[in-house]
């Protein structure tokens, strides 16, 4: 854990610049807008380490999947999202000498993502080897009220010196991923794609396998003191530029401004898309940067409004959590329904940036709860539409009937991870789908999306896991052999309780929904049971027969449910036994050590208790939380939040806030040492939820809110607002009180500390003590 960033409330600053770490800083300062993003790359020139990232939300690259012993059943590539044209290029050259802040000498130096804002912003002044001393202060954005369109604004003084200073304003199209298997180029010029005019460029570049096309076109302009100066254009068939020269004086202003617009055939038809760059270029060009500006400040207000936390009296954890819903809703504003949430967002290019089973696990609990129900059904109908890929993959694998398996990582709806612990094995994801249908009807009251596509999904996910057990004759019981639970240091394991737990669940859940459409719409019903051909009278006793007769183990003297079987058999210690320098252990020790280990990546047993908490008493929830978390690395960002919030429900305050700031500051702080491939972005949902969920106790269920708050002791107050079937609620509590406040247009139904649920008129407010 490093602190390396000045805690603000609001932004993020590096304040003085460290070279080692700078990809860090790239990363914690990435900007998006839903629809593409950036890595906090400088824009002039720069030798030092650093990952230069531009990406394109839905466009990929499908790369050979790189295995020394093929599978029957790999997917044939990995998904990638991919490096694009880099329209930021400046080159600035002094007196003949190229700004670097690599080799001249920084005697200043800030750089600050200004969240309220949605600004990146960046000030330094550097001297040159040859004595030459500028100050420079950057501003760029990408805009979300204009999806395709970003901006920068850079203005250089020259602060010691009488010279010329010339300009390089480019866009680059010939790109690398720094993680191609084969080093491949995957990116080539369109035919007569690249063109320089009077003021603005534009450049048309294709992937080399899918043929993705993405044009840019670029306005660049530079001032002396407010004075338009007049540039070269330079163009060749993957770069396009404008330079200029000026003659300065010490304490000049010499301003440059870069707008562009990146239209790709992922949003356009490919023909167009050149057309498309330049008319909307244009529009944007109608509008100064100072507006532009104004109008991205103004997006950010309506989007702090719904989902903002503030936390008084401890700055550390308030800026995490803006942090941590800035970045979530910079990479998903639910604009485009075929987009989703990568776990590195417009951050990085590892994990490929497809879609995960967190989507699901937290990111719609997320949304959910500070945003309109229309972008979670949306996230929904995304895996809907990925249906029919869905029963292919099963079928890859050797299942029929309409089976369905949702990939672990996805593009398109193909399953493209290749390794096969977790392709063939990491079937928990299945249940995650099926839990985030419950729990969007649980928070919003709306079941028509079960007769609208919800629940041919579940039918899918049954017949998977009704063919996935098997009977045991020894155990008189289905189990479920070969596979990877959440607890990803865990592999090909037999009965992992989550994995049963889960499917047992679905299995009931789906026969429940069925039941429910019978009665509620019974036509809609009919016309489900034909599309998917399921046989009422054969399939739906046998799911009855396999979720009442599954083996769940479990260890009656600890009064735990066991991880799987054998797990009890392992050296069983605390983490806190281990020497900190084996941590973290993805980076010291062998997998073979890690695999024979009882230590665990992220919560599995716990997950499942997450998930399912009204199912078991407090004792159970007690007794396994004691049992696992201490042996629990927590190397998976997915795991402090379920941690922080379980203990938050256990009472356990000081754990509860010690996990909540690892899940909030894991980014921020580098808890994890990876911070510089990019930003854990779906887990990032996991430190909202660490509040909402853990701190302030709040559950939905029936459409009732439920609160249970337990202010970590740092804490003056805590305030946020939520959704509560279309309502707008906010709530404030402090370490005697709590106040809710309907602003919504209905009655909301809440309860406090599991007394009698109360009836709260719209525009009113309730105050009550709490413990």
């Amino acid at each position: 854990m490093i602190e390396y960033f000045k805690h603000e409330p609001w932004s993020i600053v590096e304040e003085g610049f460290n070279p080692a770490m700078n990809e860090v800083a790239e990363s914690a300062c990435s900007i998006g807008n839903g629809f593409m993003g950036q890595r906090g790359n400088f824009e002039e020139t720069y030798s030092g380490k650093s990952l230069q990232g531009s990406y394109i939300g839905g466009v990929y690259y499908p790369d050979k999947t790189r295995v020394g012993w093929w599978k029957n059943g790999y997917p044939e590539y990995f998904a990638k999202v991919l490096n694009s044209t880099n329209w930021i290029g400046l080159s600035i050259e002094v007196e003949g000498e190229e700004l670097d802040l690599n080799t001249w000498t920084v005697q200043q130096f800030r750089r600050e993502l200004d969240m309220k804002r949605g600004l990146l912003k960046r000030i330094f002044t550097a001297t040159s080897p040859k004595g030459k001393r500028i100050e420079v202060q950057s501003t760029r954005f990408y805009s979300l009220k204009h999806p395709d369109f970003a901006a920068l604004e850079y203005v250089v003084k020259p602060l010691n010196f009488n010279g010329t200073i010339r300009v390089h304003m480019y866009n680059e199209g010939a790109v690398r991923n720094k993680d191609s298997n084969y080093e491949e180029l995957f990116w080539e010029p369109v035919p007569d794609g690249a063109h320089v005019f009077a003021e603005h460029s534009l450049l048309s570049m294709r992937t080399r396998k899918l043929g993705w096309v993405l044009s840019t076109a670029t306005r660049n302009r530079c001032s002396l003191n407010n004075i338009p100066l007049n540039g070269t254009g330079q163009c060749s068939e993957t770069r396009t530029a404008h330079e200029f020269s000026a003659g300065v004086s010490s304490g000049d202003s010499l301003r440059l401004e870069k707008f562009s617009v990146l239209c790709s055939n992922f949003r356009y038809p490919e023909a167009n898309t050149a057309q498309m760059a330049e008319a909307l270029l244009q529009e944007r060009c109608a509008v100064s940067f100072e507006t532009h500006a104004q109008e991205q400040e103004q997006a950010w207000a309506a989007i702090w409004e719904r989902s903002d936390v503030l936390i008084e009296g401890d700055v550390p954890a308030q800026q995490a959590v803006r942090f941590n819903i800035f970045h979530l809703n910079q990479t998903y504003t639910g604009a485009d329904a075929r987009l989703n949430i990568g776990p590195k967002g417009f951050t990085g290019e590892k994990y490929g940036g497809s879609t995960y089973w967190d989507t699901e696990a937290y990111c719609i609990p997320f949304f959910l709860l500070t945003a309109p129900a229309s972008i979670s059904r949306q996230l929904l109908e995304y895996r809907y539409r990925q249906l029919p890929k869905a029963i292919e993959n099963a079928a890859k694998l050797g299942f029929d009937n309409g089976a369905a398996l949702f990939p672990m990582v996805t593009m398109n709806g193909e399953e493209c991870h290749n390794e096969w612990e977790i392709t063939f094995e990491e079937i928990h994801r299945n249940g995650a789908m099926a839990w985030a249908i419950h729990t969007y009807m649980e928070h919003t009251g709306d079941r028509s999306y079960l007769e609208e596509g919800g629940l041919e999904v579940l039918i899918g996910i049954a017949r998977f896991w009704a063919q996935r057990v098997h009977w045991s004759e020894m155990k008189q019981q289905y189990v479920m052999h070969g596979v990877t639970g959440p607890n990803e240091y865990e592999n090909n394991v037999n009965n992992n309780w989550y994995t049963n737990y889960l499917a047992v669940w679905c299995l009931n859940f789906t026969m429940r929904c069925l039941g429910e459409l019978s009665a509620s719409n019974p036509a809609a019903r009919t016309e489900i049971i034909r599309k998917t051909s399921l046989d009422i009278a054969t399939e739906l006793p046998h799911w009855k027969e396999v979720a009442s007769s599954m083996f769940l183990p479990e260890d009656a003297k600890r009064g735990i449910f066991v991880q799987h079987e054998g797990f009890l058999d392992k050296e069983l210690m605390p983490v806190s036994a281990l020497d900190p320098k084996h941590l973290p252990l993805n980076q010291k020790w062998s997998w073979d050590r890690i695999l024979r280990s009882c230590f665990i990546k992220q919560a599995d047993v716990l997950q499942g208790l997450y998930f399912f908490e009204d199912h078991f008493s407090t004792d159970q929830l007690e007794r396994n939380f004691s049992f696992y978390e201490p042996m629990t690395v927590h190397e998976s960002s997915l795991s402090p939040c379920i941690h922080s919030i379980q203990a938050s429900r256990l009472g356990m305050k000081g754990k509860a806030y010690e996990l909540y700031l690892r899940t909030a500051r894991l980014d921020l702080d580098n808890y994890n040492n990876d911070t510089e491939d990019g930003l854990h972005i779906t887990s990032m949902a996991g430190s909202y939820l660490s509040i909402v969920q853990g701190f302030a106790g709040v559950r939905i269920r029936q459409g009732i809110l439920h609160l249970n708050p337990v202010l970590p002791q740092k804490w003056n107050s805590c305030a946020f607002s939520l959704r509560v079937s279309g309502n707008l609620v906010k709530v404030f509590f402090d370490q005697g009180q709590i106040r809710i406040q309907n602003l919504g247009t209905q009655p909301v139904k809440f309860c406090v500390k599991q007394e009698e649920p109360e009836v709260l008129a719209p525009a009113r407010d309730r105050w009550l003590k709490v413990d």
